[in-house]
């Protein structure tokens, strides 16, 4: 096919308006969230997009994100080969340490470019598909518990939608304990409830509470303590019969190691921001699925692309079993930048099936969120 040059890279610093308010055990988000784009250009006419959903709480800021792909890893992409992925991403490795969703974003654009050039999806290049459709877990995270209960009616009725993930540990546990019991009564007996505290209990307690919570039979409950707060974790999972779930104990592959050496969770919630990228991703599952820990698929605050990254990753990783929540780009980001959204049937999320990552986007979308543009 002859030989392909990476030619201009442009760093999109973008503030995603949002439709609703989001509250979390480690923090909130209210109005905007921030992010970044990126598109690779080629000699060849392929564009390869890519998404960083960082937070600044949980990962990195997006200031930073957009920093180290404009200023550390241009100069080490500019004039290489894209079908590289390997090699490149490894080279960008040893240059920058952490900043995995600026590095995960690097990678999805050079997925996709492969992909456009080789007729085939993501999912395809990176082992084949599993899956053609992801359950979607969506989660009740609004301070206004009212509107939320109007929220998973609605995707109920209009998008099927049966697993919903309770965000705690922002509030009371009384209150807790009230809307867990208001949204049992509210949706059907089939609903499939779990609950993620995001780091938000402190150990000497969260037993205790814990227990209670087990009482609505959650199918888990993620992340209650502090990441580093390992040992305790463990002592919580071997108190309580429902399954706890890491998720910010759980970045990348070294991570994975350590988890299944320490079992301070029966869980795992992959990202494809925490790992690092899709293949950072894959091996965090590979790690588990080889020591019988199940994952589900996690996101960060993310728009279409990441999405649709998320979801090539999911229906080629046969551990990542427990559904996955890319609910975001389709209820929470105020801005659409994809020409076609990304598809939602009967409570699940559809892998799109074009080359690359299977997406269109709408550059005009883009400009209108973007806050800076380099590149």
């Amino acid at each position: 096919m002859g030989d392909l040059r990476i030619t201009d890279i442009t760093v999109h610093l973008v503030a995603w308006p949002l439709r609703m308010k989001r509250r979390h055990g480690v923090g909130d988000i209210e109005h905007t969230m921030p992010g970044v784009i990126l598109r690779i250009g080629t000699d060849g006419g392929l564009v390869g997009w890519g998404e960083a959903a960082p937070w600044a709480v949980f990962t990195n800021t997006a200031e930073a994100s957009a920093a180290a792909i404009s200023r550390y890893f241009k100069p080490l992409l500019i004039g290489a080969d894209p079908m590289r992925v390997t090699t490149l991403m490894r080279g960008i490795d040893k240059a920058v340490t952490a900043h995995g969703d600026a590095k995960a974003a690097v990678e999805m654009a050079l997925l996709d470019i492969a992909g456009k050039r080789l007729g085939a999806p993501v999912s395809t290049l990176i082992g084949g598909r599993h899956r053609e459709r992801i359950p979607l877990s969506v989660s009740i995270a609004n301070p206004d518990f009212d509107e939320d209960l109007d929220f998973a009616r609605d995707v109920i009725a209009r998008h099927g939608v049966n697993i919903f993930k309770v965000k705690t540990g922002f509030t009371s546990h009384a209150e807790d304990m009230r809307r867990m019991a208001r949204l049992k009564e509210a949706l059907p007996a089939t609903a499939d409830i779990r609950v993620d505290y995001n780091q938000g209990l402190d150990p000497w307690d969260a037993i205790r509470q814990l227990k209670e919570i087990e009482t609505f039979r959650p199918t888990f409950i993620e992340q209650p303590v502090k990441r580093h707060q390992r040992a305790a974790m463990a002592e919580i999972t071997r108190a309580l019969d429902t399954p706890i779930m890491a998720d910010e104990s759980v970045f990348d592959p070294v991570d994975a190691v350590e988890l299944v050496r320490d079992r301070f969770a029966k869980l795992v919630s992959i990202k494809i921001m925490k790992a690092g990228g899709i293949a950072r991703a894959r091996e965090v599952a590979a790690i588990t699925e080889a020591a019988g820990i199940t994952a589900y698929g996690g996101t960060m605050f993310e728009a279409g692309l990441a999405i649709a990254a998320g979801l090539h990753l999911v229906s080629a990783t046969p551990n990542i079993a427990l559904g996955a929540e890319f609910y975001t780009s389709t209820f929470v980001m105020g801005v659409e930048i994809l020409a076609t959204p990304i598809r939602i049937e009967a409570g699940e999320t559809i892998v799109p099936d074009g080359p690359g990552l299977g997406v269109e986007v709408d550059e005009d979308a883009v400009k209108r969120v973007s806050i800076a543009i380099e590149g």
